[in-house]
């Protein structure tokens, strides 16, 4: 068989685009890869969820068209075909990934990969095993979601979003344990198609670890649109019946118990990485075994996340790891950043990932971005600051379309100017988001962004202004 230069265990959006920018640098490379290319990405996580979000979304804008002075009868939906359309979408991008494997000459093996020695992959699948000869070795096998003690995934009653990113009904009443970004999409998809939503987060507010103000403005929109928003709260018993499960809920600061009845538990607590036996009801992850990280000694930290240093190499010559694998954050651009990194240093060139501006993004609505330093962390750093806030309902794009809730929040050190962080909560905020990350990439203030003409009317606007607001020369508000 071909020796190999570089050899990819698991062909997510980190492996993947590694894979690429590898061929590219002239290496010949092998991905490994146990079911669809793609990964947890493109075939059961951002891809598809994005899809039934959009659903939910339409659906919703049917639920208001009189405010648009649009009147129907009898709506309805198929949720089958909303998991269909989300099927359709995944398996779309995967022929797109196997079609740029073949066009950069990046050779594909199906099966689960598992390393020999720092030089050589075993592949095993369809009943064959075979092994790969390689210099180089990249471990790029992802995440799966936590599950907690006393909650059995069953993908009927309980669910994570593995499950329910194929589950073909829509509950009457559902408890969302964890308010993060998973819980809080997959809570506003249910709630849209009618749903009693009752979402659990064990923190003080929604979306833990974001500018809380954001986060606060989402729980109030959430509780606004009918669902029900317990944190400070956290699971503690569950009793399962044929139908219905009932849940026993403690409150953190004084010990009281309630219990909420509900036709369907979503678990959405977190993930963990893949890096020996993963549980999950998934078929391919109880195929998945130990990737063989002990056998040479590679060393994982406290959360089981794999150790790495500057140049991704772990504790092992020639293994490299990226991604999700070897820890937070755990988001798919993350990943294809340090899969594009990894390779180009292995070729000895300076490559380096901007973990300061990477945004995060809740695709709810209304949407969330952030980058950079939350308000707190900002306050917690001392710095003397300035805040630009500018509401989506001063912004006359928003207001004709009637998406006027929400704002965006810019905050830039007073003495320097530098864009300290920013958050947007709005519609659109997903990709209003990527200007603020350029700014911040060309080490720009609030004027330069305040200077450059935004068209109008744009959303985009609202950018603008919260610029001029960090300066004090706010002009609509």
């Amino acid at each position: 068989m071909e020796k190999f230069d570089l050899t990819i265990i698991g062909s997510g959006p980190g492996g993947y685009v590694g894979a690429i920018r590898a061929a590219q640098l002239g290496m010949r490379v092998a991905i490994i890869e146990r079911d669809k290319p793609g990964g947890v990405c493109l075939n059961w996580g951002c891809i598809p969820s994005k899809s039934i979000l959009k659903c939910a979304e339409v659906y919703e804008y049917f639920n208001h068209s009189e405010e648009f002075g649009i009147q129907h009868k009898g709506l309805s939906y198929d949720f089958s075909k909303v998991i269909d359309k989300s099927r359709k979408a995944s398996s779309t991008l995967n022929k797109g990934v196997e079609y740029l494997f073949k066009k950069n000459k990046i050779t594909l093996f199906s099966g689960v990969g598992k390393l020999i020695t720092n030089n050589k992959v075993g592949v095993t699948g369809d009943g064959n095993e075979i092994e790969i000869d390689t210099d180089k070795i990249m471990i790029a096998t992802g995440s799966v979601p936590v599950t907690l003690p006393g909650l059995e995934i069953d993908g009927k009653l309980v669910m994570t979003s593995d499950e329910a990113i194929f589950h073909r009904e829509i509950p009457d009443s559902v408890i969302v344990i964890g308010g993060g970004y998973i819980g809080a999409e997959f809570a506003y998809v249910y709630n849209s198609f009618g749903s009693k939503v009752t979402i659990v987060e064990m923190m003080d507010h929604l979306l833990p670890g974001a500018d809380k103000e954001v986060a606060l403005e989402l729980q109030r929109i959430f509780k606004k649109n009918g669902m029900t928003i317990l944190t400070g709260t956290k699971f503690k018993d569950i009793n399962k019946k044929k139908k219905t499960v009932d849940v026993i809920l403690e409150n953190v600061s004084n010990q009281t118990e309630t219990k909420i009845t509900a036709s369907m538990v979503l678990v959405a607590v977190g993930r963990r990485p893949v890096a020996n036996d993963a549980p999950s009801s998934l078929s391919f992850y109880k195929k998945s075994g130990d990737i063989g990280l002990s056998d040479l000694k590679i060393e994982l930290d406290e959360r089981g996340f794999i150790k790495t240093d500057d140049k991704y190499m772990t504790t092992s010559s020639n293994v490299y790891a990226i991604g999700d694998i070897i820890g937070p954050p755990l988001l798919a651009h993350k990943a294809s950043e340090e899969g594009v990194a990894a390779v180009e240093m292995m070729a000895g060139l300076k490559s380096k990932v901007h973990y300061d501006n990477i945004p995060g993004c809740v695709y709810c609505q209304p949407e969330v971005a952030t980058i950079g330093l939350t308000q707190e962390q900002v306050q917690d750093h001392g710095y003397n600051y300035n805040v630009g806030k500018f509401p989506f309902r001063a912004v006359g794009k928003a207001v004709g379309t009637g998406e006027t809730d929400g704002f965006v929040k810019i905050l830039s050190d007073k003495s320097t100017g530098e864009i300290l962080g920013a958050h947007i909560i709005g519609h659109g905020a997903t990709e209003l988001i990527a200007e603020i990350g350029v700014a911040r990439t060309l080490e720009s203030t609030p004027l330069e962004i305040a200077i450059t003409s935004h068209a109008h009317p744009t959303l985009s606007e609202a950018v603008m202004e919260a610029a001029l607001a960090a300066m004090g020369r706010a002009r609509n508000s």
